[in-house]
């Protein structure tokens, strides 16, 4: 969430963020609220002050033993307003608090202006597409070859947009998911297993609501919602604490499996793993002091590049321009993978830098040494990584004419094999 005084002191600002972002928030209704609340505080103000000097006066008389009935009187109708305009006051903040909840981040300087996906900015390339001698499958043939992944029983069990891993599918998952876990530990992240359901509270703190409420899976008597990544139980940590400033830079990493509604999505990658309903992913999240977030992020998204690199898979990284980051984002790095099957790149992580948009919404704040007051934490995140999609990427970057697929070397002794097939 912006910070509401930011807002109110540079409209202008704003606006033009908004308009970078393309996002289409009309603010004429927080300006009018705005000016009938500093309408309100003045004459507040002003009713203070008139009962401070009334009050002075009383005292004289009654001091004086002189009457004072009608200062009194007058007083009493001055507090009944006082406390008049502070209800007033009270809901006019609620209500602007409630309209910041639905709009976006202000984009960073250092991301590129733009309207979608198309003006997105590669940054750079890592690893070479592979050359093949024969025509490489899809990954759905490739797991159809081998009988490691059972889409028809998925959505047999569930429906569309599920599927049961099997045999050396599931083993390859499990590998997968912890590989991932042991390179992030290594890399300076604590590990930890949230819960996988999670309270309003949660969802709001870290932007999925109010504004994505159709995006998520949720249960009723009691309400709980199922999370969309690791990122909103593992930023909810925290969640109304004051941490000490020897506490920061905290970096956690968590396995979860993720749901997701897809809602807006429907005729896109209808086939195989790249979008499903429920998915395997490795989290990285972080709190860090405000003049280290952007450094974070650089080293974050580094962290995520290394485990493609591990796994001698060919990736790029894009800076999203403006028009395509997330709702709580002030910069965001995509790293892309190579899928020899669809001969495109295709998203397997997202690193975001949200600044103190999400610590601002779930009270998130950290005290420094000797200072008075606090401060909001910055937070970031990033998939390190997808589980799935590494999957697809191992599987039709390492398909052979003969049909097999080879396991990469780092991740064999947590697979168990050189190769399936």
């Amino acid at each position: 969430m912006l910070d509401a005084r930011f807002v109110r002191e540079n409209i202008d600002v704003v606006k033009d963020a908004l308009a970078r972002r393309g996002a289409a928030v009309d603010l004429s209704e927080f300006v009018a609220a705005e000016q009938e609340r500093l309408h309100l505080l003045r004459e507040s103000e002003d009713l203070r002050n008139r009962r401070n000097t009334v009050s002075e006066e009383i005292g004289r008389l009654k001091r004086a033993k002189e009457n004072a009935d009608h200062l009194m009187g007058e007083m009493k109708s001055v507090a009944d307003r006082i406390r008049e305009i502070d209800e007033v006051l009270k809901g006019i903040e609620e209500k602007q608090i409630s309209f910041l909840l639905t709009i976006p981040n202000i984009p960073d300087a250092s991301v590129p202006v733009g309207k979608d996906e198309h003006d997105n900015v590669e940054i750079r390339k890592w690893g070479e597409p592979r050359s093949f001698t024969f025509e490489p499958l899809n990954h759905w043939d490739i797991a159809a070859k081998h009988d490691i992944i059972d889409f028809d029983r998925g959505a047999k069990i569930a429906g569309a947009r599920f599927a049961v891993m099997k045999g050396a599918g599931a083993r390859l998952e499990r590998a997968l998911m912890n590989f991932m876990l042991d390179h992030n530990a290594a890399s300076g992240y604590t590990e930890v297993f949230p819960p996988l359901l999670v309270n309003r509270d949660s969802m709001t703190g870290t932007g999925q609501l109010p504004k994505f409420e159709a995006d998520l899976f949720k249960t009723a008597n009691p309400e709980f919602y199922l999370i969309p990544t690791a990122e909103v139980p593992v930023t909810n940590l925290h969640r109304d604490e004051i941490l000490s400033e020897e506490d920061l830079p905290l970096y956690y990493t968590a396995y979860t499996p993720c749901f997701r509604s897809e809602a807006g999505s429907y005729g896109k990658d209808v086939r195989g793993l790249i979008r499903q309903h429920q998915f395997n992913k490795v989290e990285l999240v972080k709190f860090v002091k405000p003049e280290d977030s952007f450094a974070e992020l650089e080293s974050l998204t580094a962290v995520a590049e290394d485990i493609l690199r591990q796994l001698g898979l060919p990736y790029r990284t894009i800076v999203l321009c403006s028009g395509d980051m997330g709702f709580s984002s002030a910069k965001t790095y995509d790293i892309e993978v190579w899928l020899p099957g669809q001969q495109k790149y295709r998203e397997i992580s997202s690193c975001s830098n949200f600044v103190d948009f999400q610590a601002r919404r779930a009270n998130i704040r950290f005290k420094r040494a000797g200072k008075k007051g606090t401060e909001f934490v910055h937070t970031l995140n990033g998939s390190g990584l997808a589980i799935g999609r590494t999957l697809v990427a191992i599987l039709e970057n390492g398909q052979q004419e003969d049909g097999s697929v080879v396991i990469p070397e780092k991740l064999q002794p947590y697979f168990g094999a050189e190769k399936i097939g």
